[in-house]
């Protein structure tokens, strides 16, 4: 499978911008209350001047209508709306959370971005994208992906009954349970086809990703200039807790912020 070259959506940073933070592959659902008071806490209480969530921040969403019926939805809602109050928050569908609906983030004055998206910040160009449009490697998944993404596809799927849509998404994570316990499983990565055609198309020479849970820094293809920064997901009741931001400073500098150290 070959790289495809996607619209690209660009923002432009406020001068008066300082620092930038990055997140993704929260999967936030009800029964994980740790990485729940993480994520408040941490939009509560940082100082950066925007918070770009690059997918999944939810375990699963079937609809907007769900935040309407169920208390913890409505918990993250009333904490993204919070932060907006104090800061641009910005977000990207990912590969759990793509029916996530225009009304439910102008509901929380959340920036809309496509995937992939141009952010021009302190005189550098950033291409931010979730990444599994990426993983090229994956056939099953790409096929999977390019049927679910279809408007006719989600029409359809956003009018069956709301008990009904949550059944198929219980359905579908209990498959993919089964595959993460499959020891055998190799799991795609970004391919560096892919992100070439992409930084070229951008004229940029750094991707921002999450989906694939390897957080790190790689160089991209022959280029020494072009990088990939891999952001990490987050799970602090795991045996292995991580909740991590990426902040890039307005000088250059970027960090990784351990939040649970």
């Amino acid at each position: 499978m070959t790289a495809t070259v996607l619209p690209l959506q660009v923002f432009e940073a406020p001068e008066t911008w300082r620092t930038v933070d990055f997140i993704s592959d929260l999967h936030l659902q009800e029964k994980e209350t740790a990485t729940f008071k993480v994520w408040q806490a941490y939009m509560q209480n940082t100082t950066a001047d925007a918070v770009f969530i690059l997918g999944d921040l939810f375990e699963v969403w079937v609809g907007d209508d769900a935040a309407e019926q169920h208390s913890f939805l409505q918990k993250c809602a009333a904490v993204l709306k919070a932060c907006t109050s104090k800061r641009q928050v910005a977000f990207m569908r990912g590969n759990r959370d793509f029916l996530v609906g225009s009304a439910f983030l102008n509901a929380c004055h959340v920036l809309d971005l496509q995937d992939p998206t141009l952010l021009s910040f302190a005189s550098q160009r950033w291409l931010l994208s979730h990444g599994d449009a990426g993983c090229l490697g994956d056939t099953d998944y790409q096929a999977f992906r390019q049927m679910v993404r279809k408007p006719s596809w989600q029409n359809d799927f956003l009018a069956r009954p709301l008990t009904e849509r949550e059944s198929i998404a219980r359905q579908l994570r209990a498959q993919s349970e089964l595959l993460k316990k499959d020891s055998s499983a190799v799991y795609a990565d970004v391919a560096d086809e892919w992100s070439i055609q992409l930084l070229q198309q951008a004229r940029a020479t750094c991707l921002v990703h999450g989906h694939t849970h390897r957080p790190a820094r790689h160089s991209v293809g022959q280029d020494p200039l072009m990088q990939r920064w891999v952001l990490s997901d987050w799970d602090a009741a795991s045996t292995r807790p991580r909740a991590e931001v990426l902040r890039w400073h307005v000088g250059g500098q970027v960090e990784r912020i351990n939040l649970l150290s």
